[in-house]
């Protein structure tokens, strides 16, 4: 998987290259699927647009399926941790998204980055995998700026959401990056395409059984919590001008599903998970361009602290692997 030419160059290997740049198309597929959501929480149910965004995904995802070898790459000698990995994101999802229905979307965005640091340090026990103290520190300087972005000291109407709505997106962090670790353990004899569709298929079974118990609405009959509304509230026919969003939506899970797998079948997690943080400028953009949402100065610090421990990772990543390629080492820094 490591190409000659890049190790002579001292440059990184070209799975690694290959991994990142799947992901950064994963990215921005993520980040205009979190816009369109939070456009569509006001009038329909989660579970309804995850069955939606699903039911049309697992199409697009089929389409793939017959790219990388057809209906055979689809049966698993591990079905066990496949379900697992699929409970994992659908655990990420369904919280992210209920915070996202009420906290601006750089904000959530911002909160949910706890999942690389996670990645990163997981990736040590579950993987195996080396990361030295630089990284490490790198890891703790991210994770200040995401309790930063939090605001513990803030109250009530200042932060904008009760306290449980802004650690959603750190418990779908966690999920997440469980998820991502078992990606890459399950990736060698997994094509991501039939990784894709264990995970649609998963949305969709969770979506109907939110359906059979809540899908007429008897849960909020009342409430005016705009997150237990979003999560619980009944089923409605679509607008015709929505059809196009919630299509797009299928479009972009497939991406997602897609990119992300391969992305973390071709790379170690470590190196990879950082350039999740180009998701961070583009949450700003679309809550300010779709939603008139800036964040407020401590989120803009907390921003920048995550971002300059990603680019500390890369940079220790892209030196060890020159001193690598020039021979042993005796010691990891």
């Amino acid at each position: 998987m490591t190409s000659p030419a890049n190790s002579s160059l001292g440059l990184p290997p070209s799975g690694t290259l290959a991994g990142v740049g799947f992901l950064l198309v994963g990215i921005v597929a993520i980040s205009v699927q979190d816009m369109l959501i939070k456009l569509l929480s006001g009038g329909y149910p989660l579970h309804q647009i995850v069955m939606a965004r699903s039911g049309i995904g697992i199409f697009f995802s089929l389409l793939l399926v017959q790219y990388e070898g057809g209906w055979s790459i689809l049966r698993t000698r591990r079905p066990g941790l496949h379900a697992i990995r699929c409970l994992a994101v659908v655990l990420a999802n369904m919280t992210y998204f209920v915070a996202l229905s009420v906290i601006p979307l750089a904000d959530a965005t911002a909160l949910f980055f706890a999942a690389p640091l996670f990645i990163t340090v997981l990736s040590i026990p579950i993987l195996g995998e080396k990361v030295g103290p630089w990284r490490m520190g790198a890891v703790l300087v991210g994770l200040i700026g995401v309790i930063l972005m939090q605001r513990p000291w803030a109250e009530g109407e200042a932060l904008g959401a009760n306290r449980l709505v802004l650690l959603l997106p750190v418990i779908a962090a966690l999920g997440y990056a469980l998820s991502q670790i078992m990606t890459r353990r399950l990736g060698v004899e997994s094509k991501a395409s039939a990784m894709t569709i264990y995970m649609q298929a998963t949305f969709i079974l969770v979506s109907l059984a939110f359906w059979l118990v809540a899908g007429d609405g008897r849960f909020v009959d009342g409430s005016t919590d705009p997150s237990l509304r979003f999560l619980l509230r009944a089923w409605v026919w679509p607008r015709p001008g929505d059809w196009v969003i919630l299509g797009s939506l299928g479009l972009m899970t497939t991406l997602i599903g897609y990119c992300l797998n391969q992305a973390y079948r071709l790379s170690d997690a470590a190196v990879v998970a950082p350039f999740e943080y180009s998701a961070l400028p583009l949450a700003v953009f679309w809550g300010w361009w779709m939603f008139g949402d800036l964040p407020l100065p401590p989120v803009w610090l907390g921003m920048g602290l995550i971002v300059s421990a990603g680019l500390v990772v890369f940079v220790r990543e892209r030196i060890l692997a020159r001193r690598l390629a020039r021979g042993p080492i005796k010691s990891r820094y």
